[in-house]
Order: C-alpha cells, then sequence, then structure tokens
C-alpha cells in the first residue's frame, strides 16, 4: 500500500495513438505542474512512464493523461504497475526505445486552431505562410517513407530547419516539440504558380483572381492534387465537367467555414463536429429548401452536397481570397487515381487546368479526401482515406490473440487491411484495381505499409472470386513469405465487417446473429452470383437462409453499365415472354426493338447473362423503369442514387410494393407483385417520387419479413452491410422496422458498408480459421 504524503513509484504504460502526437511533452508538462519526478518515453509498444510522487499527485496524474490527452492522440489503455528505485531529481522526456514501428502512424491532421491563428496574425513570423503546422495538425502518412517517424524519413528531410525552428522543435514546452514537418518562409516548403503571373505577383493572389474569372485551377494539397472552380458559377462548373469528362459524378465543395456551408447546406450538431474535426472530411449534407442557390451541375439528380472545410494553410490562404465556395474535385481525368507529382500534374492535368498551384514539398503517399454521410443517426463512413488512415481500430473482445493476418481486400473501392495484436490497419481507399495506375498504387501501399508496421503475415485472406486481381496478389505473396491462404466468402466478408466495426465480440456474434447484405454482387459459396442475401450465423460461419430470387445479368458488365438490361430481365422473370403486354408504361424507356430482342435472346439461352441475386441491379431497373438514366450509367451507383433523392420527399406518406416470398430454406423473395404494383402507378400517372418511395419501403419490408420467416429470435442481432446499405432511406427505414420487429440491429461506423470494409472482415474471419483452437471453423460463404 502507498502511504499519504510518502513518495511513491509507478510504471505506467500508455497505449494507443500516443506517438507523433505530443503526448510525451503533454506528459512532460502535466508533471511539472504536480511536482513528479521521473521519465517519458516511447517504445515499441507506446508510451512508458516512470514516475515518482505523493501517491494522491500520482492519482492526478494518472487521470489528467486521459482527460487532457493531446488533440491527436487516442488512448487505448492506461496500466499503471509498482516501480521501486530511488526518485530522480527533476522529470526528463528520456531517448525513444527500438520497435517503433509496433504504433504506427497517425494519420493527417487539419490545421489546428492555434496554427490557424497564426496564419492571419501580422505579428507572428508564419503569417500567410502556407505550410505551417506543429504537433497537434498537419502531415503526417502522406509525407512519411520509412519508420521510425523523424523527419529523415520523411518528405521534408529536404529542409533544414533554420534555428528558430530548431529551438521550437527542441522545447518541449513548445507545441512545436519534434513536429516533423515544422518548417517556416526561412526553411520550409515554397509556393509558386504555372504559368508564371506578372513580376512580383503573390501566387495566391494570382490564383485567386483566376477562380474569381471562372477558371479551373490545379491546387496540390496534403494527399494529392484537386481541380479547382468558382462553385458558384454555372459555366466554370460545366466546363470543368467537360473537361474531365465526369458527366454526372458529385462534385466535392470547399466553404471557407461552418457558417458558410449552413447558407446552402442543412447542419446539426454532428455534421459541424465532423466538419470541424481532425479528419475534415467531405459530409454530404442535405440541400437546405431556402439556401443560397448553387449550380445543378455541383450534384446532377441529388439533394445533397459534399461539403468540407479547408484543412491545410494553403487551402485557408487561398478561401480568404475569393467570394465563396470553391469546387475541390480529385485532380485526375475520369476513372484515373488522383495526381501527386508536380511532373505527373503538368502532363495528366494538361487540358483540364488553367494554371496549377504548386509547391515543393512532396507527396510521397497518395491520400483521398474521406467521405462521411451525417443526415440524421450515426455519421457513416463512405470513403476512408486522408483524416482516418491508417489509425488502427481495435478488435472486438475475443479476437485478441490472433495470428497477424494480411487481407487483400476486393476488386473495387480496394484496400488492404493487416490484423495483429487486437488491432485492424486499414488502409486508405486506393480505388478500382482494374485501373493500372491504381493497381500500381496498391502494391506500392502494401509494400509501404508492411515497412512502417515491421509486419510480416503468417496468413493472407483473400475473396473467394479466383479472378479478382486482389486474390491474384494475394496468393502469389502467400507463396512468397509462405503464409496461410484462406479464401473468404464475399458476403460473410461484409457482416464479419459489420460486426467488428460496431464492436460485437466473438461471443456475442455468434451462431444467433444475421446478416443482411446489400450489394452490387459477388462470388456465392455455391458458384453464383450473389447480392441480396440474408445469412445465419457469425463469425463462426454462416448459412444463407433467405436471398432476393436471382434474375439475369443480362451482358454481364454491360449490365452495371446499362440499366435498362436489367429492366427487361426483371420484367421477363416477372411476366414471362409476354412481359412487353404489362411493360407499356416503360417501353419508351428501351432502346430499338432489335437490340431488346438481342438482349432477349441472350435471357433465353443463358449466353452471357448469369443469374444474379443483386439489390443494386434492383435498384437501376426500377430507376430506368422511372426514366433514369436508363440508357447509361456515368458512374457506379448513379441511377440508384437518383432514385434516393427522388424518394425521399415521399417516404413519410408512401405505403411499400407488395413482394412474394418462396421456398422454406432458403425463402426467396420475388419482385412480381412490386412490378405489377408499379407499372400499374406508372399508368396512372402516380408522381415519380411516390413510385421510387414505395420502391424503398417495399424492399425494406421484404427484407424484414424474410428475416422473420427464417427464425430470427426476440433480440437476435442483424448486420447491415454492403454499398446498397449507404442508402439513407433503406439504412434508417431497416433499423427503425427491425427494432420495432425486436431485433437488434448493428450498423457500419469507422469503415464503409462497401468493399472500402471488405478486408476487415476478410482478416478476421480468416484469422480465426487459421487460429483453430474450436475458436472458428470455416465459413459457409
Amino acid at each position: 500500500m502507498e502511504a499519504a504524503g510518502a513518495m511513491a513509484g509507478r510504471r505506467i504504460r500508455v497505449r494507443g495513438l500516443v506517438q507523433g502526437v505530443g503526448f510525451r511533452p503533454h506528459v512532460w508538462r502535466l508533471a511539472r505542474v504536480l511536482d513528479i519526478a521521473g521519465d517519458v518515453a516511447n517504445d515499441g509498444e507506446g508510451v512508458i512512464i516512470h514516475a515518482w510522487g505523493d501517491p494522491a499527485a500520482l492519482d492526478g496524474f494518472q487521470d489528467r493523461l486521459r482527460r487532457e490527452a493531446p488533440p491527436l492522440a487516442r488512448i487505448d489503455a492506461v496500466e499503471v504497475f509498482p516501480h521501486r528505485g530511488p526518485a530522480p531529481h527533476g522529470f526528463t522526456i528520456a531517448a525513444s526505445a527500438a520497435g517503433l514501428a509496433r504504433t504506427g502512424i497517425v494519420p493527417d491532421a487539419a490545421t489546428c486552431p492555434a496554427c490557424r491563428a497564426e496564419l492571419f496574425d501580422p505579428a507572428d513570423r508564419r503569417q500567410g505562410y502556407a505550410f505551417g503546422n506543429c504537433t497537434h495538425c498537419g502531415p503526417r502518412l502522406s509525407i512519411v517513407s520509412a519508420i521510425p517517424y523523424d523527419r529523415a524519413n520523411t518528405a521534408m528531410a529536404a529542409f533544414t530547419m533554420c534555428p528558430d525552428c530548431a529551438a521550437e522543435y527542441a522545447d518541449p514546452a513548445d507545441r512545436r516539440f519534434h513536429a516533423q514537418p515544422t518548417a517556416c518562409p526561412a526553411c520550409g516548403p515554397r509556393l509558386w504558380l504555372e504559368p508564371a503571373p506578372e513580376a512580383g505577383a503573390d501566387p495566391l493572389d494570382a490564383a485567386a483572381a483566376l477562380l474569381r474569372a471562372g477558371g479551373i485551377v490545379a491546387v496540390k494539397g496534403i494527399g494529392g492534387f484537386h481541380l479547382a472552380c468558382d462553385a458558384a458559377d454555372a459555366k466554370a462548373v460545366a466546363e470543368l465537367r467537360r473537361r474531365k469528362a465526369r458527366d454526372a459524378k458529385p462534385f466535392a465543395v470547399m466553404a471557407r467555414s461552418v457558417d458558410e456551408v449552413g447558407r446552402y447546406c442543412q447542419l446539426d450538431d454532428a455534421a459541424r463536429a465532423l466538419l470541424q474535426s481532425p479528419a475534415a472530411p467531405i459530409v454530404l449534407l442535405p440541400r437546405r429548401p431556402d439556401g443560397a442557390p448553387l449550380p445543378g451541375g455541383l450534384a446532377p439528380d441529388q439533394d445533397h452536397l459534399g461539403f468540407m472545410l479547408p484543412y491545410t494553410p494553403l487551402h485557408h490562404l487561398l478561401m480568404a481570397r475569393v467570394d465563396g465556395p470553391l469546387v475541390m474535385t480529385s485532380g485526375n481525368r475520369s476513372d484515373e487515381p488522383q495526381v501527386i507529382t508536380n511532373e505527373d500534374a503538368r502532363a495528366r492535368l494538361v487540358g483540364l487546368a488553367d494554371a496549377w498551384l504548386m509547391h515543393d514539398r512532396a507527396i510521397l503517399n497518395r491520400l483521398d479526401d474521406s467521405v462521411v454521410a451525417a443526415t440524421g443517426g450515426a455519421p457513416a463512413i463512405l470513403r476512408r482515406a486522408r483524416g482516418y488512415a491508417p489509425a488502427p481500430l481495435p478488435l472486438p473482445p475475443g479476437l485478441d490473440g490472433l495470428p497477424p493476418t494480411l487481407a487483400m481486400g476486393g476488386e473495387l473501392k480496394a484496400t488492404f487491411c493487416l490484423l495483429r495484436e487486437g488491432q485492424a490497419i486499414l488502409s486508405q481507399h486506393i480505388g478500382d484495381l482494374e485501373n493500372a495506375a491504381a493497381l500500381d498504387d496498391y502494391r506500392v501501399l502494401l509494400r509501404l505499409y508492411r515497412d512502417l508496421f515491421d509486419f510480416t503475415p503468417e496468413v493472407i485472406a483473400v475473396d473467394a472470386h479466383p479472378d479478382y486481381l486482389s486474390t491474384t496478389l494475394g496468393a502469389a505473396l502467400a507463396r512468397e513469405c509462405g503464409a496461410r491462404l484462406v479464401s473468404v466468402g464475399h458476403h460473410h466478408a461484409h457482416m464479419a465487417a459489420c460486426l467488428a466495426d460496431a464492436g460485437i465480440g466473438l461471443a456475442e456474434g455468434g451462431d444467433g446473429t444475421f446478416g443482411l447484405i446489400l450489394d452490387g454482387l459477388g462470388l456465392g459459396a455455391d458458384g453464383t452470383l450473389w447480392g441480396g442475401e440474408i445469412l445465419r450465423g457469425g463469425y463462426r460461419g454462416v448459412t444463407r437462409v433467405a436471398h432476393i430470387a436471382p434474375v439475369a445479368l443480362a451482358g454481364g458488365a454491360a449490365a452495371m453499365r446499362q440499366p435498362w438490361r436489367n429492366l427487361v430481365a426483371q420484367l421477363r422473370q416477372a411476366f414471362g415472354e409476354t412481359w412487353r403486354d404489362q411493360a407499356a408504361p416503360v417501353l419508351n424507356h428501351l432502346p430499338p426493338a432489335a437490340h431488346v430482342a438481342v438482349l432477349e435472346r441472350m435471357l433465353e439461352t443463358g449466353t452471357n447473362a448469369p443469374p444474379c441475386s443483386s439489390a443494386g441491379r434492383l435498384f437501376d431497373a426500377v430507376a430506368a423503369a422511372l426514366g433514369i438514366h436508363p440508357a447509361r450509367i456515368g458512374h457506379e451507383a448513379q441511377a440508384a442514387m437518383a432514385l434516393e433523392a427522388l424518394a425521399r420527399p415521399h417516404v413519410a406518406t408512401a405505403r411499400p410494393y407488395p413482394a412474394a416470398f418462396g421456398g422454406d430454406v432458403p425463402v426467396v423473395v420475388g419482385w412480381a407483385p412490386m412490378w405489377r404494383a408499379l407499372l400499374d402507378d406508372l399508368a396512372a400517372g402516380e408522381a415519380p417520387g411516390l413510385i421510387a418511395a414505395r420502391f424503398h419501403l417495399g424492399l425494406v419490408e421484404a427484407l424484414v419479413q424474410a428475416t422473420g420467416r427464417v427464425g430470427a429470435g426476440p433480440g437476435a442481432l442483424v448486420a447491415l452491410s454492403g454499398g446498397v446499405l449507404q442508402n439513407r432511406i433503406i439504412l434508417h427505414e431497416l433499423q427503425a422496422r427491425l427494432r420495432a420487429a425486436g431485433w437488434r440491429p448493428v450498423i457500419h461506423g469507422q469503415v464503409p458498408a462497401n468493399d472500402g470494409g471488405l478486408a476487415l472482415g476478410q482478416a478476421v474471419l480468416a484469422a480465426l480459421i487459421a487460429d483453430g483452437h474450436d475458436r472458428a471453423k470455416p465459413p459457409g460463404i
């Protein structure tokens, strides 16, 4: 026992994101205030503190370590042990121990309030400097090349600190203590504009003038280039779409402040917090009906806009020079990854930009802007990248002690995941691996993460689809490093990702759990394509107990680009060869009869028309019936997103369309009754928005009924995952109906419901299989 008033010694272990975030100087300052002696150091497990003092002071010290942690720190655990030995004089920051790779790198962070104030302070030496930062903000993952995370292993190695910056860097009382990217106008990166403005002109002033005049400027950010234009200038927005060959995909918009965002969109406290958070993501927000006008071309067919705030000093300085919000869309040609080097920007953005706002700090690792939905309920990450990756995710109870596992993810929205020691490290969004540049990025980042985290996998998890490039790469890597290769079912991985994301442990996520998985498609256990599934089981394995009725994917990949194909396939499935007799209200949305006849022959013979239980293709079919992009969509889910926006005003008053149920186990949900009612509504001239709402509610009602038919008992967990669950109507209505039925819906929070979160589920399932000890058995799918 420690006697009151006596000197006591304690060894305090702090785990979490506690390196590179100013945690050691935070400990040093607290110790000095509380008259505690000892030392603090980084090591391979986090931060280790040796502390001597009065027991009451030590108790207060431990409490304040948690409560007053630096802004970018995340404390996962504080472990306290008695410590013997003589007390030293004073408190010091000790040299770091080896093995730092075990704690990782924190994400890039938006400019903190103190650095932002310096930008506009005439008395500060960093006034107007586009690259100021401190321990609480600035680039991290985007500039790092190796561990340990020090200046020599970052893009800042090219810049030697001046005496003033070096003094701040060495002073534990300064917020720039050991801030590796620290710099100032005397010693740091510089900014310029190409083509060069007239002699003596400020590059930011010249760029802002060009933007105000309707021009398009390539702006080098923290994780890649953006293409910027005046968001209120319809001609500039249309010209940017023309140059990028980007017909309809929404543009992200940057505003100077939360108040400016509020002029255009509805804001609640959660949205405000997200916009102003260190992650500074793009936040999808509902337009204000009475809001200030913005061109419809920013987000065609959508009732939401994606807004973000300035997150670097350069952005703050640029936004202060313009009159309103700017488009800030990825600096690339359509479907290519974002450009990150000055050379590539000059070459690949020629013809897209009128000028280039450049600097000489290299971007070593590409980071797209993260995207979060915040329209009611808990925020949901749709794209996890800058500001979130590579922060590790703690795994739920029962999933510790698993072998080191690398999960390779899927083919689209690719990410990979490292799992070890009770944590999962999910990479940033990389993109679609069918794109050669994205595939190259995937390989480079995989090597980087393995180096940064000193990671050698014992298990490699891949999707069950043998033709995915991620599967091929995983198999090759398993041979190279002698790891065990485990194939994981696509939809089981979605379910496991949702459970792990929501903190559902191994015991809780057992055999009585259900997974309601809705997406475009993935390979099922029976070798067919799935995409609208109800699974029963949990981490240890699942059974397919219900699904949407399979409908031919007419033309294979073409059906994912041309919604009319799915409409014809659905109508033929519902009404047989006489489908045209029922389909008069939608025939004008179909191509010439000769094209339809070719597709019908494909359906009759099964040629390039595999059956698929896809929820995503059902959305495309209904959208096509309403005349929403029936011929072709310009980006994934374009038709479904437009259908959702059309439905939203009518959800509160609409009645659900009916569905049909067949079979025992699995229950098969058919849509012939829905199609009959929908066509009747079209013929009667009902509003398209009402029809869209009835479809959404009918899908929800059918899925809830099917869940009841397959034996979900009171209180059963129902995991909701897959790309379709990014539809906020479907997500919210499903949660409400499931709760009303006495079940517990489980949703994503920290990782995307789409394939961007797939690798987390793969990693957990493969590690459990490899671990054995009856903790898991191979999944059924």
